[in-house]
């Protein structure tokens, strides 16, 4: 499991070293979402660090809410890159790329991707199996 407290941190002083402004977290502790986001607000947009709840991976994507409702998004995640962000959020974690993201699943080179999951969701892209809405 990953420590909420460090992620905290690391995105307040990423936001900070960035010219951005943490205003939410947003913490998934059910089932689903496999993730937690940091929302930052810079003067045009909000990006979310989005980090994995199992794994120290962290990337950035278009912000989504966490509870699944009626009308709620649960697809896959829009992920953005933002270098300086992520230049800072890489001292703790292992970040991600849209590049690297958006390329095929392959769990060969992720052991930690449940097989079962893998075969019974059928992820397109590395991103929809590391960030994910399954149950």
């Amino acid at each position: 499991m990953i420590d909420r407290r460090e992620f905290r941190m690391t995105c307040h002083d990423a936001a900070r070293k960035t010219g951005g402004k943490v205003i939410e977290f947003r913490f998934s502790d059910r089932a689903a979402p496999n993730f937690h986001q940091g929302v930052i607000a810079y003067r045009d947009r909000l990006i979310a660090a989005v980090c994995s709840r199992d794994l120290a991976l962290v990337t950035l994507a278009e912000p989504r809410t966490i509870e699944i409702t009626d009308g709620a998004e649960s697809g896959p995640l829009t992920f953005l890159d933002d270098p300086d962000l992520l230049a800072v959020m890489a001292g703790r974690y292992r970040v991600l790329t849209t590049a690297e993201l958006n390329q095929p699943c392959d769990p060969t080179l992720w052991p930690n991707l449940d097989p079962r999951d893998i075969r019974y969701w059928k992820p397109n892209t590395l991103g929809e199996a590391l960030f994910n809405y399954w149950d």
